[in-house]
């Protein structure tokens, strides 16, 4: 199986954090749209340009250049100093929304983050899921992200560093040689500064250069880190994405359909489908939820959604299904073309902090006997070698390979 990977990566992270955060706290104006740089002190000639706007970009300043040297440049230039408590607060509001798509993701810095959907992504394609990733991190958390799509960390990362800003970009096996090979070889991942001159000298400038050079002669010329840098150039790289377990604060998941679906028995299906492959996190990580929300996206790419509250925390299959159900019935408007469905579950708790009657605790102990057992199975022989019987036709519904 191909690992799924995306690398995410904000912006002009510090300037558009700074912008956001001034904005919600009633700024009139975006210092994303002005000459304006994130630095330190101006009032000492030591510091330095952390960050800088697109406008502030065009009168040329640069990165790490002198604020001394900035102002001179652009006389009008706005500057706001660094404060690493509001970027930790965005850089966490980013990971817990992407924890609602998979408990596997490296903190790369920061403002990067890896993301392992490799058994994530209920029928659904990678690059389905970047471009949603990417829309609600525009709509909910106000900044944009550029993404890398791919099958390791190399190539995810390689591709985010494409064309900037708000871009997703692809970067397959079969892509390399037109997308990565023809790039200067100072642009491969991991390459120090002190090896581009050396490799230069080996008449090495590109990366398509290194990738087709004598491996044998690398290994002699740089150590270990010859053949690595090898391989990087070839595609290769077999590292993990390395997470940390962390409870999310919410779990979903969504699916973009190959065609338009009107018939709500079948988007009954794909939401059970959806349900319960967000139900099977929820008990990995011993949560309960207590609401519930289901998105439409129609064929013109309208969202529309629906929440309701459990009338008790909880991780079941059924009982989270059935308010699902509910609120697909309260919003679908019949007839109408539906291109996305999404289930989210909210307001988690630990189940430890459950509390309940007599009568409620043994109804949800034979509820969660049959959910733990179809989880066993699933862990045993994997996700998909147990089907429940309302979600026996998602596979021809979504005509996509099982993952």
């Amino acid at each position: 199986m191909k690992r799924q990977i995306l690398h995410i990566d904000v912006n002009n992270a510090f300037l558009s954090w700074t912008a956001v955060d001034m904005l919600k706290r009633g700024s009139k104006i975006d210092i994303r749209e002005i000459p304006a740089i994130i630095g330190g002190d101006e009032s000492k000639r030591s510091g330095i340009v952390l960050a800088k706007s697109m406008k502030a970009k065009e009168c040329g300043i640069k990165t790490a250049q002198t604020i001394y040297q900035a102002r001179l440049m652009c006389p009008n230039l706005k500057i706001f100093q660094s404060d690493f408590k509001v970027y930790r607060k965005y850089s966490d509001a980013l990971y817990y929304l992407l924890l609602e798509y998979t408990d596997k993701i490296e903190r790369f810095s920061i403002d990067e983050c890896f993301l392992d959907l490799t058994n994530y992504l209920m029928k659904d394609t990678l690059l389905n899921k970047a471009k949603e990733i990417s829309k609600r991190v525009k709509e909910e958390l106000g900044f944009t992200v550029n993404i890398g799509v791919a099958n390791n960390k190399l190539l995810a990362k390689m591709a985010s560093d494409f064309i900037k800003p708000d871009k997703i970009h692809t970067l397959y096996a079969q892509e390399i040689p037109q997308k990565m090979w023809t790039l200067p070889i100072s642009d491969l991942f991991m390459l120090g500064k002190k090896t581009v001159p050396k490799l230069y000298n080996l008449q090495i400038k590109t990366i398509g250069d290194l990738a087709k050079a004598d491996k044998v002669l690398l290994e002699k010329k740089f150590g270990k880190h010859g053949i690595m840098i090898w391989e990087y150039a070839n595609g290769i790289d077999d590292s993990e994405v390395e997470y940390e377990k962390e409870n999310p604060k919410g779990i979903g998941n969504s699916v973009t359909l190959p065609q338009n679906i009107s018939d709500i028995k079948k988007l009954e299906e794909i939401v059970l489908a959806l349900t319960e492959q967000v139900t099977y996190r929820l008990r990995r990580y011993d949560l309960l939820a207590n609401t519930v929300s289901v998105q439409l996206r129609t064929k013109e790419f309208q969202d529309f959604s629906h929440q309701g509250k459990l009338i008790i925390a909880t991780a079941s299959t059924k009982e989270i299904y059935q308010k699902a159900k509910e609120l697909l019935e309260q919003m679908y408007q019949r007839g109408n073309p539906i291109r996305l469905v999404g289930v989210r579950v909210g307001n988690l708790i630990e189940k430890k902090e459950q509390q309940l009657s007599l009568f409620q605790e043994e109804k949800d102990k034979r509820q969660e006997k049959l959910d733990k057992a179809i989880d066993e199975l699933k862990k045993k022989y994997g996700y998909h070698s147990i089907t429940r019987a309302g979600k026996m036709n998602v596979g021809n519904i979504l005509k996509l390979k099982d993952i």
